[in-house]
């Protein structure tokens, strides 16, 4: 084992415990290690399967330096953790993901102002603060264009679309009713979405995941194809840039690097410093899921091979869907496996409640696949 590193035995804290921190802590448990978590739910998913956990809110620094004291190394799960509970544990313990990749990930602004001053390619913006910015970057930039909220949107909220005057009008009225800064991007018309997951240890070891591609429904992941249907080109420069910015900001850890892919070459959409949805084919689809590779890469172990044993589609499971897909359980293909996060209550009809990965060896079907079980 190398020098230092935090052998199975140890305690792994997570901040946070949704179905990312949830299955870290599967992955963690299988090599060895003992699961803490902090959230403020009790019984939440990841909770369901640590050893403890610490129900908290998440911007609670006491209820974190606790779970810290209690585990040899702590790691976020997705980038709703304030940053300055992260800060504090910097000076205190062991938690190699840094606060400053989570700062760049939880601000577009911040985070797009950091790629293009790196020279990665992203989309025309401008930022907004006030409807004169609105105005006048609308106007440079033309219809249609997507308003997108600078801090705490995903899966397509806080955002909306330009397309005219009218639509024009709307968001000035939501900017002078929101005390927030926002960003304006050119609608960007791409042929693809994809995505590149990165695992990166502190001596700059290196492991990329093939190339997915992502179809998206109502602005929220519906399903993961891989290998990705584009050309081997595309697929290059996207390992190459994600490789780059994943060096630039020294992560520790994971980044997925989203790109639209366009006529005219990749653009990055955004940046992940965890895990990601459009990874979860690895659990099934790899000799090592991205969960056991952001434990290899914290714990200062070697990086696990990220070869792809079989083509697959991953299809997300949102609340609505899960009826159907509880009902057609019994009669599951013997190339399906299903995952379910333990979410609790009624769910939201747009909630991710689990996923299913199929093995196949057509993934240019995955839309008649998917058709097959949720119509």
């Amino acid at each position: 084992m190398p020098a230092g590193a935090i052998l199975p035995g140890s305690t792994i804290g997570i901040l946070g415990g949704g179905q990312l921190g949830r299955m870290i802590a599967i992955e963690g448990r299988k090599m060895g290690y003992g699961i803490i978590c902090l959230d403020p739910t009790p019984g939440c998913p990841c909770g369901q399967v640590a050893d403890h956990q610490i129900v908290a809110p998440l911007d609670d620094v006491a209820a974190a330096v606790s779970l810290a004291e209690r585990a040899d190394v702590v790691i976020y799960e997705f980038e709703n953790i304030d940053v300055r509970v992260v800060e504090e544990l910097e000076k205190r313990h062991y938690l190699p993901q840094k606060s400053y990749i989570l700062a760049v990930a939880q601000n577009r602004i911040m985070e797009k102002r950091q790629l293009r001053s790196a020279g990665f390619p992203v989309a025309e913006f401008f930022v907004i603060r006030n409807t004169e910015d609105l105005k006048a970057a609308a106007a440079e930039l033309g219809y249609p264009g997507v308003m997108k909220t600078a801090e705490g949107g995903y899966d397509g909220k806080g955002q909306i679309v330009l397309k005219n005057a009218q639509d024009l009008n709307k968001a000035c009225a939501l900017v002078q009713s929101k005390n927030r800064a926002w960003v304006l991007e050119k609608m960007i018309t791409f042929t693809h979405e994809i995505s590149v997951i990165v695992g990166r240890r502190e001596t700059g070891e290196i492991a990329v995941y093939p190339v997915a591609e992502n179809v998206h429904r109502e602005n929220i992941l519906h399903m993961t194809v891989v290998p990705a249907r584009i050309s081997a080109e595309a697929e290059s420069a996207a390992v190459e840039i994600a490789k780059g910015i994943a060096d630039f900001f020294q992560i520790v850890g994971l980044l997925t690097v989203e790109f639209f892919v366009t006529s005219g070459g990749l653009l990055v959409n955004e940046i992940a410093p965890r895990p990601h949805n459009s990874g979860h084919y690895t659990l099934d689809a790899c000799y090592t899921s991205q969960f056991e590779q952001l434990i290899r890469a914290v714990c200062g172990l070697p990086l696990g091979s990220t070869q792809l044993l079989t083509s697959a589609v991953m299809i997300n499971i949102l609340g609505k869907d899960l009826p159907k897909i509880l009902e057609k359980i019994p009669h599951i293909p013997e190339n399906l496996k299903i995952h379910l996060y333990g979410k609790r209550g009624n769910p939201d009809s747009k909630r991710k409640m689990g996923h299913l990965i199929f093995k196949t060896d057509c993934p240019a079907h995955a839309d008649d696949i998917a058709k097959t079980f949720l119509g």
